[in-house]
């Protein structure tokens, strides 16, 4: 693919069209859903930005910074799977798949051996990268939430829902790990506040 012009001025009355031609409006469940995807995209990139910065050994950015990495690839080939209707998939286009979710619970038990049991919630925070890393877990929330929608109408890949679902997982001990390896402190939810 090359990208020559970024503008073509067909959107500019609300509408777009999907991978395959079916023109819909922006505000279509398909477009919220692959938008969202895009948001949680880019805000992991400001998370591996932070990252770069994070007091930490540089044994601790690489891997996390490659699984970041392999994430930001999935999510959008899980942008284009969203982006194209069922009928319009063509052979051996990229989806979100079974090995995708299965991987990153293998990456969640590796990170939860380094953790200590949770007793309570704990408020969103643990350093810069921790903090970057729970709003992309709620980003992500919200981009399984439209998809949930979505496949309430509409024919969906059910492994995108399942991907979404655990890395909403993965990001918040992803946040944990990351205020641990950075000696910041995780605040407690206090009941009584």
């Amino acid at each position: 693919m090359r990208i020559t012009k970024v503008y073509t001025r067909n959107g500019d009355k609300g509408g777009t069209s999907l991978v395959g031609g079916r023109k819909v409006r922006k505000d279509d469940l398909r477009i919220e859903s692959y938008g969202t995807v895009d948001e949680l995209n880019a805000t992991l990139g400001l998370v591996r930005a932070e990252l770069q910065r994070a007091q930490v050994t540089p044994e601790v950015v690489q891997r996390l910074d490659g699984q970041l990495a392999c994430i930001q690839h999935d999510l959008f080939n899980l942008g284009g799977d969203l982006a194209t209707r069922t009928e319009d998939r063509w052979e051996g286009m990229r989806i979100a798949s079974s090995e995708d979710t299965t991987r990153l619970e293998n990456e969640i038990d590796t990170m939860n051996e380094d953790l200590e049991p949770l007793e309570d919630f704990i408020l969103p925070g643990g350093g810069p990268v921790g903090a970057n890393l729970h709003l992309a877990r709620t980003v992500c929330r919200r981009a399984e939430r439209v998809t949930v929608a979505l496949a309430a109408g509409e024919n969906v890949n059910e492994e995108a829902i399942s991907f979404l679902n655990r890395l909403s997982d993965w990001l918040f001990v992803a946040a944990r790990w990351i205020a641990r390896e950075a000696g910041e402190r995780e605040v407690l939810w206090q009941r009584d506040r």
